[in-house]
């Protein structure tokens, strides 16, 4: 790896990957984590809460409206470059309606989830307001899918030209919604679960397809009257949850860049331990392993009511799939991956039913297809996807693989340039501090680049 200016060159990994990588804890869970031990009736010990800047805006938040949080080091701390991403944070719940006016307004940063979740928790104060707003690129992204079901719900909430941040949300009475989402969305479902913790009546949220579902997973665990069944989420209105102390588990969405990389680079074999495997979020493992991936899911465990594993993954030959809309809830944040998969697959990988992707952080689409392209994938956009004409691999060069600001997108560019004949310069791999500051040290470490 060699750069400066903000870019930095990803050679070939021509030995291989090997040995063990532990990877960041889930950042999915660390949002949710915060918000509920927020309105919590005790203080909540978190183990092993993702610090990176997105998470990191959850809590910036939540302090601004008068919880506080404190960081504690761990035995299992690792610090490097400023970074820690293990240890103990410690949460003060103020309890369900225990908010206090906000000293200003919540910077939330680049953090989608914290923009979309924390208004459904906000709605029910005691008639505070609260403005929520981010960076130039959260301005950017579509917000009315919460605001208009919200709105539904009674909830006196208003956006930048009626769907876009900055957000106003004026607490005050909710009322119960039986709610029927256009889009399988975590984020969205979240919002309306919170929502529904001070409505006056119960509130059903039924998704489209299966999608992520850690809030209703950890709002059972803090005591909240809430109940599955098939697509369709009831819950309650709560008095009061009680959150117990509980830890992470490895983030699998960030643990995907590495199963790719090892299927695809010859003579690798790697071993990613204490992974999530929530089965709405292994999407990417059932994908892969129809293309004939080599991944071994070991020593399965439970933790805080999370499924975790050990994730062993080896080379292989890997061939075309079809992945259509059914499964994209599972696998959205992953889909680009299979662009990379598919460049080493024989034959074609068509890809359907992410137009979710278009309003990620970047338009994941546009940039994988410009992207990949410019490294000597042949790729072609599609309404709601794309389709890789594989076989060919990566060929890199000198042109630059534009990360867009996009945390994910970056990650992809290392792990294409670790994959190609001749590497690839990432622009901009700064932005995956937003969920792996140590993504680079790790990839290095794999390939034999760090002693």
């Amino acid at each position: 790896m060699a750069g400066g200016s903000g870019s930095l060159l990803f050679e070939p990994a021509t030995s291989g990957l090997h040995g063990t990588v532990v990877v960041p804890a889930d950042k999915s869970i660390s949002h949710r984590a915060a918000m509920i031990a927020a309105i919590s009736g005790r203080t909540v010990r978190i183990k092993n809460f993702l610090q990176a800047a997105d998470t990191l805006s959850t809590l910036h938040a939540l302090r601004v409206c008068g919880v506080e949080s404190r960081q504690e080091a761990g035995p299992e701390s690792r610090q490097e470059a400023g970074e820690q991403t293990h240890g103990i944070t410690v949460v003060e719940g103020v309890g369900l309606r225990g908010f206090h006016r906000p000293k200003g307004m919540l910077d939330v940063g680049n953090s989608g989830t914290t923009m979309r979740l924390l208004p459904g928790i906000l709605c029910g104060q005691d008639d505070h307001t609260f403005k929520l707003d981010g960076d130039v690129s959260l301005r950017l992204r579509p917000m009315d899918r919460i605001v208009n079901p919200l709105r539904s719900m009674g909830v006196d909430i208003r956006a930048g030209e009626g769907r876009f941040a900055p957000l106003v949300v004026k607490a005050g009475e909710v009322h119960g919604i039986d709610y029927e989402m256009p889009v399988a969305s975590a984020q969205v479902k979240s919002a309306l679960l919170f929502a529904g913790l001070y409505a006056d009546s119960p509130v059903r949220v039924t998704e489209p397809s299966v999608c992520r579902d850690h809030t209703e997973r950890m709002l059972a665990a803090a005591g909240a009257d809430i109940e599955k069944k098939g697509l369709t989420t009831v819950i309650n209105p709560a008095r009061d949850l009680e959150l117990g102390d509980l830890i992470i588990p490895g983030d699998i969405s960030s643990a995907a860049f590495f199963m790719v990389a090892a299927c695809v680079i010859p003579g690798s074999e790697i071993l990613l331990p204490d992974v999530g495997v929530n089965p709405t979020r292994t999407g990417l493992i059932d994908i892969l392993k129809e293309m004939g991936a080599d991944i071994s899911i070991e020593n399965e465990h439970e933790a805080a009511g999370e499924p975790v594993a050990e994730v062993r993954v080896r080379s292989s030959a890997l061939r075309g799939v079809t992945v259509g809309s059914g499964i994209s809830g599972r696998v959205i944040d992953e889909l680009p991956l299979l662009a990379l998969a598919g460049a080493f697959a024989e034959g074609d990988t068509n890809v359907g039913g992410a137009a979710e992707l278009k309003v990620k952080e970047s338009d994941r689409i546009a940039g994988l297809v410009e992207n990949m392209r410019l490294v000597g994938v042949d790729i072609e956009a599609t309404d709601d996807g794309f389709i890789v004409h594989g076989g060919a691999g990566i060929e890199g060069g000198i042109a630059r693989f534009r990360s867009f600001g996009d945390h994910r997108m970056a990650m992809l560019g290392a792990i294409a340039g670790l994959a190609s004949r001749s590497g690839v310069v990432v622009q901009g791999f700064e932005s995956v501090s937003v969920s792996y500051p140590l993504f680079g040290v790790d990839l290095r470490l794999l390939s034999g680049g760090l002693q």
